[in-house]
């Protein structure tokens, strides 16, 4: 009885153990040489495919990955492709590099092998197959045929032959000369009715000798017949054929053909065609407020749904940020869906659609696109998700709590601060889809969460079994990850360090187990059978050098989860899935669509293997979810707008007042499917009048908007054609579509004023009188609010300042103590945001302004603040007066945590260029001195004449944009009228001297003084021309003169002979010049002589006589040349404003009220009339978008009961003839070379000829938005007179001569030999320009020459080693770059790279030996070519980009700084 009973103790001691071992998930390793370049199942089967292409094996597992043996019936080393066939389920291909390829037909077990004629061609794909299973030995053959050229060299070209029976036959030719070949009926998704044997190949309509193929020669040929008979070019229903195919593809239900647009100015424009039939071609159409252009290598088909067709467009030049567009249901018409989207620089978009759940992607932007592109910042990535097929996108709902339960550290709340963002498709860790698979609704993905997503070795691994309603944290660090048994089983393997063990879950993720898998490796890869349903899964991996066996150093782990004994699931253990919205909705898509799932708490596996989930749908009825924009409109402010006139069908509309019927705005998402008799019908058309509509060619129509108030303040978004406009009543305006129709943001609201933000164009500020405001950072599409730490300031500073480099880094200025009782206390205060508002930290108190110290050009430390600050911060700061409380400058670098106080007391600070400049007051002689920094915390003093000492004088400083800064000094004070003498400074900013005298400026400090936009150093001014009696008088008579050397020297304008009324003026005496109207006189300062988008072109109101006519005594003049030349273009003074890129300029009386505009087409030739109202209107502005590349503008005005107006005049139909710009052929299309200097002898400006690219006059085409020709620097000229002015202490005398000042010094000689020099030169009484470029010629700037020091006492062995030991080291530099850049000639070339070979050189040895004589003479330029590539791509980034006339000064830079009691 004992014996029994301890073998019974014992037995049930062991059995538990050996029921636990028995119930764990069973591995089983496999070595391998190297990592496979595919891992393929077989469809619906246990059989896997190991393509090695390094050693040029295949293996193949029988067992899905347990036991692996080679496929012997291929030779080894000959498995170069491996291809499955995408119908027979049975069938895959083995190509080798040479004819002989192999077929399987029983899933790799055995191979048979077949003869092509000639070897496979290098593309991604070089078989095509047939899509119907009657038809699956229908396969095309992409190959490479090629020649000998002499014994050194070979030609290439591609053919494609055609098989019936999957190679069993005798292959057979179907067409040479091809790039790509594909038959129509290629995808189950692409349902037509055309011929069952259409194929479609991409192929050259010549034959070539040598290699090369004209871009024109590649066309889109179709047959039915396998080209035996019929070879039909597709037109593509283009006039003139289509030429310059680049792609053909089948994608989801459409066809889709990419060529290039061959029209003359096209420039790297593509073309996209769509067809859903296989009959009728259209061109896919983007909304023009896009500025949507397909370029070359710039646009990606990305994953798209079966209901409309994605595509991710480059809209910048960086290519590393995209705009997603989606289609219609035919694929034609394209909306905007997402922007900034995340690229990579293959081309890869971070997009990706959730598997079998219609409508969710996922996707990624960048955050900081604009200081990524404009700053070359790191990318900041945020992930959004879309439930309705990117019509609308919201940011990924967070877990509230970790992996171990603790909270996390943001409020989920804050979507912009908390969110949960993945690394997705550019940066992949595993085979196949990233975040979903057949498993329904369970997603999963490695990110983090915060405001942007960080890298992935700080992210974790989450888990959503919703499809992305909601998310759980389930593993720490990144992972990879995998489905099986249809959800029922999830592994995970961590993707950051070596391990040991795997991690899987039973449960939905709710709790894990970890499983050792017998080797330590780097986990590569894991995956399972296509569907997901089987309970085996492969892990691939990687074993360090001391784990590596004589087998390889990579192996397989087979990991089996079915010994785990768990029961089958019965029918009570499913549940019916509905797929949700974010907004808790069972409808998407316009169906309510569930799928039968495992119960997360069910302890058993589902076992239905090679069963997909069957998918069940239950429509709905529609509501405006299921609506988006439709083309033409776009999303603003929560509502679809126009963005423009509707285009309706010919012969619709017979007159303006006629009704017909048009688009709502909006149109039912592709594909949604819910039922339309019941719920909301958005889309059905809504009847609307002709006059709304767009016009026929040559047609001008307008729309009229009346605000309830007058117009204090209206300004656009830098690059958008989004508008925002201030009433007096203290609201705030927006317009989407450039005046078209109007909106009123928050109504509830009274705001103050509003902020663009000065560096990125996109953002803008509504500021309210309690300290909230409202901010966009998308051109106002959206608007958000925050809560600022004081109420604006009252003390006239700038509530908000602006940071060059961080979007989000912003400085506050508000009120303290500036209510109730404790207003003798009241102040201003500065407050800093890193985070664009949302957290504030304190700065100073009792300022007048704080400002970030760094600048475009200004390179100082990017947290340095300065600020204006008073030395006694107590009492009321309104009682301030000046002398009783200095005003110090104080410099805070660490965001004003190390402060420094830099002057005891000063005027003001101004940022110009790469100038930080101080105006210091010096109480003791009751004087002003100016400070110049280049690095913010060292200064020099400005050095002036004796007699022109700044003292009590007030000054302007002007602009610093040519390598010195210009400064306006008052010399005529109150009560006399104000005018005053420009100086103009060296070229670090200390040494001023005089330009010219008596330059007008009016009481508030503006002087009349304005450069031209496009133009350095061309620039107007009025002068006062009787000083002496207008200090007496009070009146002032002015006179224009305009400099072309950077004020060098200063002219009158030349009038034009005759007016324009072709008659001759009356002033014909040598006094007689032309006067204009300047910026003192403007109510709007943005208004300016020239445009940013054609050089050269002037615009202004005055008249031709002895001094300058009262303004409404005026007329308008044109210059096309800078200034040179004038011509009048019409009587009275006029408003205008330039469009289209100068080719369309626009005018409106401005001495009284009209009911017209005139415009012109041919920059003033011939006007033409365009009436827009019956009851006249005082035009008081007229605007387009910044950058004048429109042909829509906006007249703000008023009616005479006062009530104000703004008018939309619309020329886009007036032609839609493009201008086309040839580089390579000047003179043969719709622009011309012009140079600023040919009207002059000498051909020169600045020492250099520029030739700049110009539409021509009488071209009557749209400029739009092709991208401009640069100028073109040709030569630097011999040094002239006109390249140097007087050097310091120095004025021109009456012979122009520039003499010394009496009673000073000239500046000491300068010997320091600067720049390695081997002479310097005693100083002159001239110097050279600092922005003209001129080389050798006259040099009157250089006196005697001395040889520097040191320079002379080498010998002649000194001087060859100094010239040959560089020259030498750059041979070495030189060669090594020359072949790592692959410039090297000689190179032989693959044959077939997947893409048309245009212009493709088969080279062979005969070219690398011909290379030799002329790589040996031009290594130089080799090197050089590389460093000067390098510095062009560092200066770049850092070069000064002139903004839009978007600010309160005609000049960016000008600012005014004076004594506070001046007035």
């Amino acid at each position: 009885m004992r014996v029994s009973f301890l073998l019974s103790l014992a037995t049930s001691l062991i059995l538990p153990f050996l029921t636990c071992a028995q119930n764990q998930p069973q591995t089983q390793v496999t070595h391998f040489k190297n990592l496979p370049a595919r891992v393929y199942f077989f469809d619906d089967a246990t059989f896997v495919a190991y393509h090695d292409v390094i050693q040029g094996e295949l293996f193949i597992s029988s067992d899905e990955g347990k036991n692996w043996a080679r496929a012997d019936d291929i030779p080894q080393g000959d498995a170069a492709m491996f291809i499955e066939h995408p119908v027979d389920k049975r069938m895959a291909f083995v190509l080798t590099r040479g004819k002989t390829h192999y077929r399987t037909e029983d899933r790799g077990q055995t191979w048979r092998s077949f003869e092509m004629p000639i070897s496979p061609s290098y593309v991604a794909q070089p078989l095509s197959f047939h899509s119907d299973p009657a038809k699956q030995g229908y396969i095309l053959y992409q190959g490479t045929k090629c020649e000998r050229e002499g014994p050194w060299s070979t030609i290439c070209h591609d053919e494609t032959y055609y098989t019936k029976e999957a190679f069993s036959d005798q292959p057979q030719m179907l067409l040479s000369e091809t790039s790509h070949c594909s038959f129509a009926h290629s995808s189950m998704d692409f349902k037509h009715d055309a011929h069952t044997d259409l194929i479609y190949c991409v192929a050259f309509d010549t034959t070539s000798l040598t290699g090369y193929h004209s871009l024109s020669s590649s066309r889109l040929f179709s047959s039915t017949d396998f080209f035996d008979t019929e070879r039909q070019i597709e037109d593509l229903g283009m006039p003139r054929g289509a030429r310059g195919v680049i792609a053909f593809a089948i994608v989801s239900k459409f066809a889709v053909v990419a060529l290039k647009d061959l029209s003359e100015g096209a420039g790297s424009e593509m073309l996209l065609y769509v067809t859903v039939d296989a009959r009728t071609w259209a061109k896919a159409q983007f909304p023009h407020t896009s500025s949507a252009r397909l370029r070359e290598n710039a646009y990606t088909i990305v994953q798209s749904t079966k209901h409309s067709l994605a595509v991710d467009v480059v809209l910048n030049d960086s290519g590393m940020v995209g705009t997603l567009f989606v289609s219609n249901s035919n694929g034609t018409f394209f909306v905007e869906s997402l922007k900034d989207t995340n690229r990579n620089e293959m081309g890869f978009i971070d997009y990706e659609t959730l598997y079998g759940i219609e409508g969710v992607g996922i996707a990624n932007i960048v955050a900081n696109a604009q200081d990524m592109e404009g700053r070359n910042a790191l990318k900041q990535l945020r992930s959004l998700i879309t439930f309705d097929d990117g019509s609308s996108w919201s940011p990924l709902r967070p877990p509230t709590e970790d992996i171990e339960g603790h909270r996390i550290d943001c409020d989920p709340s804050d979507t912009d601060n908390c969110s949960l963002h993945f690394h997705s498709v550019t940066i992949p860790h595993n085979f196949g889809r990233i975040f979903s698979s057949p498993a329904p609704g369970f997603v999963m993905g490695v990110g983090s969460i915060g405001p942007t997503l960080r890298t992935y070795d700080e992210s974790d691994t989450f888990l959503s079994t919703d499809a992305g309603v909601t998310w759980s944290m389930v593993r720490r660090e990144a992972h990879k990850y995998e489905f099986g048994d249809q959800g029922g089983i999830i592994v995970a393997v961590n993707d950051e360090e070596m391990v040991d063990y795997i991690s899987y879950s039973t449960d939905l993720g709710k709790s894990w187990n970890t499983l050792n898998i017998g080797v330590n490796l780097r986990a590569r890869a894991l995956s399972t059978v296509q569907d997901s349903t089987s309970q085996k899964f492969l892990l691939l991996g990687q074993l360090s050098r001391q784990d590596a066996t004589s087998e390889g150093r990579f192996a397989t782990v087979f990991l089996d989860f079915a010994p785990m004994g768990r029961r089958k699931c019965g029918e009570a253990d499913f549940e019916r899935w509905y797929a949700r919205t974010a907004k808790n909705k069972e409808c998407l898509m316009g169906h309510k669509q569930w799928y039968k799932r495992r119960k997360a708490g069910a302890d058993c596996y589902v076992g239905e293997k090679f069963s997909d989930p069957v998918e069940h749908e239950e429509n709905c009825p529609c509501q405006d979810e299921d609506f988006e924009c439709d083309y033409n409109y776009v999303r603003h402010l929560g509502e679809c707008v126009p963005v423009g006139p509707e285009p309706i069908p010919a012969g619709v509309c017979k007159n303006p007042d006629q009704m017909y019927k048009g688009s709502s705005g909006y149109r039912i998402i592709p594909g949604n499917t819910c039922d339309r008799t019941k719920g909301s019908q958005k889309d059905e058309q809504v009847e609307k009048k002709c006059s709304q509509a767009q016009p026929k060619e040559g047609a001008v129509i307008h729309q009229t908007f009346e605000f309830p108030s007058q117009v204090l303040q209206h300004s656009y978004f830098k690059e958008s054609t989004t508008i925002l406009v201030q009433l007096q009543d203290a609201s705030i305006w927006q317009s989407g579509n450039e005046g078209y129709t109007w909106n009123r943001l928050f109504p509830e609201e009274t705001f103050l004023t509003f902020y663009h933000h000065s560096f990125t164009p996109d953002r803008a500020y509504l500021i309210t009188p309690s300290g909230k405001f409202y901010y966009t950072t998308d051109t106002g599409r959206s608007w958000n609010h925050l809560t600022a730490p004081k109420p604006p300031n009252t003390f006239g500073a700038l509530t908000l300042h602006f940071h060059v480099d961080h979007s989000d880094w912003l400085i506050w200025t508000g009120d303290e103590s500036c209510t109730g009782a404790a207003v003798a206390e009241c102040h201003a205060e500065a407050w800093f945001s890193r985070d664009n508002g949302r957290q504030w930290k304190f700065v100073e108190k009792y300022v007048r302004n704080c400002a970030w110290a760094r600048d475009k050009s200004l390179l100082v430390d990017p947290s340095q603040i300065l600020c204006e600050s008073y030395q006694n911060k107590t009492g009321s700061q309104r009682t301030f007066q000046v002398g009783s409380n200095p005003l110090q400058l104080v410099s805070g670098r660490d965001f004003f945590n190390k402060k420094v106080k830099l002057f005891d007391e000063i005027v003001g600070f101004a940022k110009f260029s790469e100038y930080l400049i101080v105006a210091e007051y010096l109480p003791t002689h009751r004087s002003l001195e100016l400070q110049v920094s280049l690095d913010g915390h060292t200064f020099a003093a400005g050095q002036f004449p004796p007699s022109m000492r700044p003292e009590q004088h007030a000054y302007t400083i002007l602009e610093s944009s040519t390598d010195s800064v210009f400064l306006h000094m008052t010399t005529s004070e109150s009560p006399r009228p104000y005018w005053g003498d420009i100086l103009k400074s060296n070229g670090n900013g200390t040494y001023f001297g005089m330009s010219i005298g008596n330059v007008n400026r009016d009481a508030r400090g503006y002087v009349d003084f304005e450069k031209m936009i496009g133009l350095d150093g061309i620039a107007l001014i009025n002068v006062v021309s009787n000083p002496e009696v207008a200090a007496v008088t009070g009146s002032k008579d002015l006179q224009t003169r305009i400099t072309h050397n950077d004020g060098g020297s200063w002219k009158q304008l030349i009038p034009p002979k005759y007016d324009s009324h072709r008659q001759p003026y009356d002033c014909q005496s040598a006094a007689c010049s032309l006067h204009v109207h300047g910026y003192t006189e403007r109510a709007d300062p943005r208004a300016t002589f020239s445009s940013p988008s054609v050089v050269g072109l002037i615009m202004a109101v005055g008249n031709v006589g002895e001094k300058l006519a009262p303004y409404v005594e005026s007329d308008t003049f044109l210059s096309r040349d800078a200034g040179f030349t004038w011509e009048e273009v019409h009587k009275d003074a006029h408003l205008w404003e330039f469009g289209d890129s100068g080719s369309i300029l626009v005018m409106a009386n401005d001495e009284q009220p009209t009911d017209h505009v005139l415009f012109t087409t041919d920059e003033g030739l011939n006007w033409r009339e365009y009436k827009f109202t019956d009851e006249k209107v005082r035009v008081r502005a007229i605007v387009t978008v910044p950058s004048d590349t429109s042909r829509r503008f906006i007249l703000f005005g008023n009616y005479a009961r006062s009530q104000t107006v703004a008018v939309h005049i619309d020329f886009s139909s007036l032609t839609s003839l493009m201008c086309t710009l040839d580089i390579e052929d000047p003179g043969h299309d719709d622009f011309e070379l012009w140079s600023p200097s040919e009207e002059r002898a000498e051909r020169c400006l600045f020492g250099r000829q520029t030739l700049y690219h110009r539409r021509k006059r009488d071209s009557n085409c749209v400029v739009g938005q092709q991208t401009k020709a640069k100028e073109n620097v040709v030569k630097n000229c011999a040094c002239t007179s006109s390249d140097f002015e007087c050097e310091f202490n120095h004025v021109p005398n009456a012979e122009n001569k520039c003499v010394l000042v009496e009673g000073t010094q000239p500046l000491p000689d300068d010997d320091s030999c600067r720049g390695g020099a081997m002479y310097w030169y005693e100083r002159t009484p001239y110097r050279r320009i600092p922005h003209s470029s001129c080389e050798d010629g006259e040099r009157p700037d250089r006196g005697h020459r001395h040889l520097c020091p040191g320079m002379a006492a080498h010998g002649a062995f000194f001087w060859l080693f100094v010239i040959m030991i560089p020259f030498a080291f750059t041979m070495l530099v030189a060669l090594w770059y020359y072949k790592r850049s692959g410039r090297a000639t000689g190179m032989i070339r693959l044959p077939g790279d997947g893409r048309p070979k245009f212009g493709a050189s088969d080279a062979g040895f005969v070219e690398t030996l011909a290379s030799v004589p002329w790589f040996v003479i031009g290594v130089g330029s080799v090197a050089f070519e590389a460093v000067a590539a390098w510095v062009r791509e560092a200066t770049w980034s850092l070069r000064s980009q002139r903004g839009y006339r978007n600010v309160a000064a005609v000049d960016e830079d000008a600012q005014i700084l004076q004594f506070a009691d001046e007035e």
